[in-house]
C-alpha cells in the first residue's frame, strides 16, 4: 500500500474548517492535547499503520473461527447448531454494550497499551480454546473474547487510525484499513486451511484432533502481533490526557457529543452503509433461488466477491482523498443500492457472467463505504480529546443492524416464501441505503454553510 512520503506533523490541528480551511497553528488546552511532540519519519509512520493492520487482521479470525471450521468446531466440542449460535450471540450482546465505554477508555488509555492487552488476551483465551475444555467454558471464553475485542480492541483501533493519518490522508488510511486488514484475514485463512488439510489429508488425523492446531496458529499470531503493538506503535499523543478530564466527566462529554447535528448524521451514513455489506450474507442463498445455481457456482462467486475487499477499500480511500469522501460515499452507495436492485429485477435467465459482474460490483462498492464511512468523523465539530467517545457513539447506533437485520429476515423468511423474502429484505436495504445518501448530502450542506460563514468546525467541550 502507497501513501503519500511525508512526515507526521508533531500535533493535531484543534480547530479546522469546513470547505478546506486550515487548522490553527496553535492547539487549544480545551482540546486537550497537550504540547508537540517529536516529528515521526513517514517510515515510522507507515510501520506503525501497519502493525495496526495486523491487529485488525488477525484478532477477529480467531473469535469467527466457524467461518471456515463451523461443522469441525461442532464435533470437537460436542455441541449444536444453536449451541454455538448462542455464544455467538452472547459475543455481539458484548461488543453492543462494550461501544460506549470503549469509546471512553480510548480517551483515557493509551491505544498501545489497549491493543497489547487486547491482542494478548485473546491470544489466552485462545489457549484455553485450544484445549477443547467443556462446553460450559466456552460461556467464558466467548464472554473473554467480547471484552478483548470490544471493550480494549474496537475504539482504540480506530482512533490510532485517525491519530496516525493527517486530515487530507483519512480516506486513504480508513480505506486501506478496511481493504489490507481483509488481506491479513484472508492470508490466515489460507495457512489455517493448508494446515487443517495436510494434518488430515496427509497424517490421516481426524478433524477434531487437528483443530487445536488450527486454534493455535491464530494463536501464536495474535501473541506475534501483542509484542509488535507493544514494542513499536508509538502514536503521536500515546499518553493519557489528564487537563481536561479534570474538568469534564462522562456525562458532559456525552452531552456535549449528543448535541453535535454531525455526530448525527456520521452515525446514520454509517448505519445505512453497513446495512448495504449486510444483504450480501445473503448473496449465496438467493442466487440459488431465483436463478436455479448450484451451491457449488453461487459459492464461487460468493468467494470472489470477497477479493474486491481490498480493491474496493483502497481504491475509495485513495479517491476520496482526491475529490472529496462525502462525494465517493455517496457515489459507492448509489451503486451498491442499483446493483442490489439489478439482483431483485434481472431476469432469471440471466448468465452467469451477468451475474457475476453483478456481484462484485456490489462488492467492490459496499467494501468501499465501509473503507470511506469512518473517515469522514475528521473535522466534524468533534475535538480530538473525546474522539474515542463519539467512536463509541456512533458504533452503538450504526451497529444495531447486527441485532435487527437477522431478526427481520427470519420473521420474513417464516412469514412468507420464496422471492418474495428476498425482495422486501433487498427493498428495505436498499430504502435505507437512499435516507444514507440523503444525510450525506446533509453533512454536505452543513460543511458549505459553515464554510461560507468562516465558522470553526470543531470547537473545544467545557
Amino acid at each position: 500500500m502507497a501513501f503519500h512520503p511525508t512526515s507526521l506533523t508533531a500535533r493535531f490541528h484543534s480547530f479546522i474548517l469546513l470547505g478546506g480551511v486550515k487548522a490553527m497553528a496553535k492547539l487549544s488546552p480545551a482540546t486537550g492535547i497537550g504540547k508537540a511532540q517529536p516529528h515521526q519519519s513517514g517510515l515510522q509512520r507507515y510501520f506503525q499503520f501497519f502493525i495496526l493492520l495486523l491487529a485488525a487482521g488477525s484478532i477477529y479470525p480467531l473469535i469467527y473461527l466457524r467461518q471456515n471450521f463451523e461443522t469441525t468446531i461442532l464435533e470437537t466440542f460436542h455441541i449444536s447448531s444453536s449451541e454455538l449460535g448462542t455464544y455467538y450471540s452472547m459475543l455481539g450482546t458484548m461488543f453492543l454494550l462494550t461501544y460506549l465505554p470503549s469509546g471512553w477508555l480510548a480517551d483515557r488509555v493509551s491505544p498501545r497499551l489497549l491493543l497489547t492487552f487486547s491482542m494478548m488476551a485473546t491470544g489466552i483465551l485462545g489457549l484455553w480454546y485450544a484445549s477443547i475444555p467443556d462446553k460450559s467454558a466456552l460461556y467464558w471464553i466467548f464472554l473473554g473474547w467480547g471484552i478483548s475485542s470490544g471493550l480494549t480492541f474496537w475504539a482504540a483501533l480506530l482512533k490510532g487510525v485517525k491519530m496516525l493519518a493527517r486530515p487530507h490522508e483519512q480516506g486513504r488510511f480508513f480505506g486501506g484499513l478496511e481493504g489490507m486488514r481483509g488481506l491479513v484475514e484472508a492470508i490466515l485463512a489460507t495457512a489455517a486451511v493448508a494446515l487443517f488439510s495436510y494434518y488430515v489429508d496427509r497424517k490421516g488425523l481426524a478433524a477434531a484432533e487437528t483443530l487445536p492446531s488450527v486454534i493455535m496458529l491464530y494463536v501464536y499470531n495474535s501473541f506475534a502481533v501483542g509484542v509488535l503493538c507493544f514494542l513499536f506503535l508509538r502514536l503521536k499523543d500515546d499518553t493519557p490526557v489528564k487537563t481536561s478530564a479534570s474538568k469534564n466527566n462522562l456525562l458532559a462529554d456525552l452531552r456535549f457529543l449528543l448535541a453535535v447535528p454531525e455526530l448525527w448524521l456520521i452515525a446514520i451514513i454509517i448505519l445505512c452503509g453497513y446495512q448495504l455489506f449486510w444483504a450480501t450474507y445473503s448473496f449465496s442463498a438467493f442466487l440459488q433461488e431465483k436463478y436455479t445455481m448450484s451451491a457449488s457456482a453461487a459459492a464461487f462467486i460468493t468467494v470472489a466477491k470477497l477479493w474486491m475487499r481490498p480493491i474496493g477499500g483502497l481504491g475509495a480511500g485513495f479517491l476520496g482523498d482526491k475529490i472529496g469522501r462525502e462525494n465517493v460515499l455517496a457515489i459507492t452507495m448509489t451503486l451498491s443500492i442499483l446493483g442490489l436492485l439489478a439482483l431483485l429485477f434481472l431476469p432469471s435467465t440471466a448468465g452467469s457472467f451477468i451475474l457475476l459482474f453483478v456481484v462484485l460490483l456490489i462488492g467492490i462498492m459496499t467494501y468501499a463505504t465501509r473503507g470511506l464511512y469512518w473517515s469522514i468523523l475528521e473535522s466534524r465539530n468533534i475535538p480530538t480529546r473525546v474522539t474515542g467517545l463519539a467512536i463509541g457513539v456512533i458504533s452503538l447506533i450504526a451497529y444495531t443492524p447486527d441485532i435487527y437485520l437477522p431478526k427481520l429476515n427470519g420473521y420474513l423468511a417464516d412469514h412468507y416464501t420464496g422471492l418474495a423474502v428476498y425482495q422486501m429484505y433487498f427493498g428495505f436495504i436498499a430504502a435505507s441505503g437512499i435516507l444514507g445518501l440523503l444525510a450525506i448530502g446533509l453533512l454536505k450542506s452543513r460543511t458549505k454553510i459553515r464554510a461560507a460563514a468562516q465558522i470553526p468546525t470543531t470547537v473545544a467541550a467545557e
